[in-house]
């Protein structure tokens, strides 16, 4: 302990360093073999700290398609923020068509409370779902892929597969939402003209729109993919500009809201009694008007009449007898229009809307006046509103789809995910109140503008002009469509290339730059099948199925790791706990079944599927889930349970330990021995198969894991479900007589060994042929275990024979406690012995009444449940067997 350095100790001091004296490689003398196979913690470090986690990103995707001079420059380094990387996308994801298109009729139709309620569930939902996430994305390196990536690292690729393909379908139906959106826009508001088809009368205008939407929708489709096909490069380059549209309609909404409190927009509505009227049917909310000095009948008159004259007229009973109003459609923030807008107007398809408080004569009028009026197009209820609101709740892995483009994922991931979700969810509360303070409930409830001249409802509030929502709305609904054709084929050939899924293995190929060609061609034609549906109510509920099916599983997947606490869960993120996640989870499947009861079955069906198919499968991806650490806490507990006493009779089977032999080749010698094991038991309780290897362990543990793959692959061959187990022994007796002592764990553990008979061991000169057998037999008896000892194994019939006809004899000699009459019991379960019959024999001595003694046998069997033929051989004391 004096402090001086000496040459021969094995640690430097501060001196030494200053001298730059090096001692490096004598300290890690004692890690020289070790160091030839695996890399020092310098250049480990090294390799993590310039990690990617890029999987395919826009950045690779563009550098690709430039010159060879670009594509030979270094890859630039992660290096947005926060703000850039994940709030902004998150919102541009976030808001969509249903904010400028459906969230002024839902606040109409709902009323204010109930509307207040369907964004607090939706958005409460998507918060939760946004704290699970936080939390896995920040348990280390998150791959570029987002949900999928999450769950199927978390949950497996079972689970991982499944719901990846929700997912999938869910972006892929988004981008039909979008399109139809962009579509309703266009032709409603922008260019009504353009119309290829018109109605006929007013009971054939759905189908014409129908037919419009499904002609201008595939053309804007097969638009979009072409854009998405030549270059995602031009999709990111637009997403600032359709951002911006966004954010300016929003601002829009809020600045008329302020202004209609001193100048209310002057949209008036016509009232006939207390129905609204469409208002581009004719010019003057009026039954006369006046010309010169002479009253005359108006267009709203000749629509309702069949006469122009006006001494006799011949007008429908409804016009007769209620006056024509004209009501301000937009009062503003100040007329105190949101008390009769609080409660919610729930209409029938067809049924007109009416404002309440106006006097009118019940009359039900002519049917041929129908048209005239504005009526509801679909049946609503409150469970069809949360469906439709849901999918501008979506959006929020917008983020951790650009992970590998994060400066600081695990920081920018929660913290922008959150604030994205908090300024959405403002937006939406503050928009529900303020749509009900400042629009009349009837124009509210009128979902295509009739009333308003065809005009976009919440564009008649927008200031400076209504045109500034038109046109914004239009272009982020474009957007929103190219960034799902984006992303979708992206997320196809991700799962693709995992090659969890066989038949999708071809989606995972592309372009020479990487860019998904094949899984972008699957996408339009699904996306053709949303654009085919051609409503936007219709196809808004069927993403919400797939996005709340993906958002469950994030849940579950946080829950299930931070119950199960295993080692590598340590997420950056602290704010999250297993009680949030599991009510997140119950919300997601609530909100599932409210929306829609029979697709959220379809869904899970789906789901269920594609999760039976990738389990059939058999996907050998190992990538340390916590259903495995799940299936493992699960086993743990069940075998503790096991532990406190033996089986109960009824409970009794054999659980069996096989003893194979190995040849030289270190192949089965014996492979019908499992076979009839597989027969046997029928994939029910427990199967061990063991096999001894002569030698030194150290010497024999490359021999050992080949002769383990050797049995796990015949037992494979021979459908045995179970357990393999090769020992390395000097002797092959003490092996056995290790495997018999030690197989099995806890109270799972075998009551039954399975072994060959010694073949030619009468001619054998060496006597350790039948010495081993002995020798097993002893052990397995006082091991106080069953043995079961098939002689000519190799006769026994394979799995794909059938019995037509024959016979299970059993000769019940002595009493072994039911095991005899069981095993051919459990044999006839098997389809191989099904149609064969039972016999039992049984030794009657001179001395016995054979007759009663088959009767009392015969009463045994059926008081057991046991159908057999009975049969009593009476035999000399001297034939019996010792």
């Amino acid at each position: 302990g004096h402090g001086n350095h000496m040459e021969d100790s094995p640690f430097l001091s501060s001196a030494d360093a200053d001298r730059k004296t090096d001692f490096y490689d004598r300290n890690l003398a004692l890690f020289e073999e070790e160091l030839d196979i695996r890399p020092k913690v310098s250049s480990l470090l090294s390799r993590l700290v310039n990690y990617t986690n890029i999987t395919q990103g826009a950045r690779e995707h563009e550098e690709a398609e430039n010159t060879e001079t670009s594509r030979r420059k270094a890859p630039k380094s992660p290096n947005m923020g926060t703000l850039m990387g994940v709030y902004l996308p998150c919102l541009q994801n976030i808001f969509g068509v249903i904010l400028f298109l459906r969230l002024t009729w839902i606040v109409g139709t709902a009323g204010i409370v109930q509307s207040f309620l369907i964004v607090l569930m939706c958005c409460s939902c998507t918060m939760l779902t946004a704290i699970s996430m936080s939390a896995i994305a920040t348990n280390g390196v998150v791959p570029a892929g987002g949900a999928y990536f999450m769950i199927s690292r978390s949950l497996g690729a079972e689970f991982g597969g499944a719901v990846g393909i929700c997912f999938y379908l869910g972006t892929t139906f988004a981008a039909a939402m979008y399109i139809l959106g962009a579509i309703e826009i266009f032709l409603k508001y922008l260019v009504p003209q353009a119309a290829i088809f018109h109605a006929s009368d007013h009971h054939g205008g759905d189908s014409a729109i129908l037919n419009n939407m499904r002609v201008y929708g595939t053309i804007c489709l097969s638009l979009m993919a072409v854009v998405v096909f030549v270059g995602v490069k031009y999709v990111n380059k637009l997403a600032s500009l359709f951002l911006a549209c966004v954010i300016i309609s929003i601002v829009s909404i809020y600045a008329g809201a302020i202004k209609s409190v001193f100048q209310p927009p002057d949209f008036s509505i016509c009232m006939l009694g207390n129905r609204t009227l469409v208002r581009d049917q004719f010019d003057v909310c009026s039954k006369t008007v006046l010309e010169g000095n002479v009253t005359v009948p108006s267009q709203l008159w000749r629509n309702f009449c069949s006469s122009g004259n006006m001494s006799s007229p011949q007008c429908d009973d409804y016009f007769n007898q209620n006056n024509v109003t004209e009501i301000q459609g937009i009062p503003g923030l100040a007329s105190g229009i949101i008390r009769d807008n609080m409660w919610g107007d729930y209409l029938e398809k067809g049924q007109i809307l009416e404002k309440a408080g106006l006097p009118s004569v019940d009359v039900h009028g002519a049917v041929e006046s129908f048209g005239l009026y504005v009526s509801a197009d679909i049946a609503t209820s409150f469970t069809l509103l949360v469906g439709i609101f849901f999918p501008s709740a979506t959006g929020i892995m917008a983020g951790s789809n650009r992970s590998g483009d994060l400066k600081d994922a695990q920081k920018s991931i929660p913290i922008g995910t959150i604030l994205a979700i908090t300024t959405t969810t403002l937006v939406y509360f503050s928009s529900v109140v303020l749509f009900g303070a400042c629009i009349e409930g009837a124009v509210l409830r009128d979902k295509f503008g009739d009333a308003v001249s065809k005009n976009l409802v919440v564009g008649t509030l927008s200031w400076p002009s209504p045109w500034v929502i038109v046109i914004g709305s239009f272009f982020s609904t474009v957007g929103a469509g190219l960034q799902s054709l984006t992303g979708a084929p992206r997320l196809l050939q991700a799962i693709a290339k995992d090659n969890i899924i066989p038949f999708l293995r071809v989606f995972g190929h592309g372009k020479a730059n990487g860019e998904p060609t094949w899984a972008l061609l699957l996408t339009g034609l699904i996306a053709e099948l949303g654009i085919l549906i051609a409503s936007l109510d219709m196809v808004a509920p069927i993403l919400s199925m797939f996005f709340l099916m993906c958002y469950l599983f994030v849940n579950l997947a946080c829950a299930v790791q931070t119950l199960l606490r295993t080692p590598n869960w340590r997420p950056r993120f602290k704010y999250y706990h297993w009680a949030l996640s599991f009510l997140g989870m119950s919300m997601c499947l609530a909100l599932m079944f409210i929306s829609s009861w029979y697709y959220a079955i379809v869904a899970m069906c789906i789901a269920g599927m594609i999760y039976k198919y990738i389990e059939y499968q058999g996907a050998e991806k190992e990538w340390g889930d916590g259903i495995r650490g799940l299936s493992l806490s699960a086993a743990r507990y069940s075998l503790l349970r096991l532990e406190h006493g033996p089986p109960h009779t009824k409970n009794w089977r054999p659980q069996v330990l096989v003893l194979l032999k190995l040849d030289e080749d270190l192949h089965v010698k014996y492979p019908r021995l499992l076979t009839f094991v597989s027969q046997l038991k029928a994939g029910k309780g427990l199967t061990i198969v063991g096999s001894v290897i002569q030698g030194q362990f150290l010497d024999s543990y490359g021999e050992t894991q080949a002769s383990e793959q050797a049995v796990k692959n015949m037992m494979e061959i021979e459908r045995v479900k179970g357990f393999c187990q090769v020992v390395v022994a000097s002797k092959v007796r003490e092996g056995i007589a290790h495997l018999i002592q030690s197989c099995g764990l806890g109270g799972m553990k075998h009551n039954t060994v399975v072994m060959g008979w010694p073949y030619g061991w009468r001619q054998s000169e060496d006597p350790r042929a039948w010495k081993t057998f002995i020798n097993t037999v002893r052990c397995t008896t006082a091991a106080h275990l069953a043995l079961m000892v098939p002689k000519n194994v190799s006769f026994y019939p394979s799995n794909h024979e059938r019995f037509t006809d024959g016979t299970i004899d059993v000769w019940w000699i002595v009493h072994d406690g039911g095991m005899l009459m069981l095993l051919p019991f459990l044999l006839k379960q098997h389809k191989v012995w099904r149609k064969c019959k039972m016999r039992i024999f049984t030794v009657a001595q001179m001395d016995d009444n054979s007759i009663q003694m088959k009767k009392d046998l015969a009463t045994f069997l059926y008081q057991l449940r046991i159908e057999a033929e009975v049969e009593v051989v009476e035999m000399m004391v001297r034939d019996e067997p010792p």
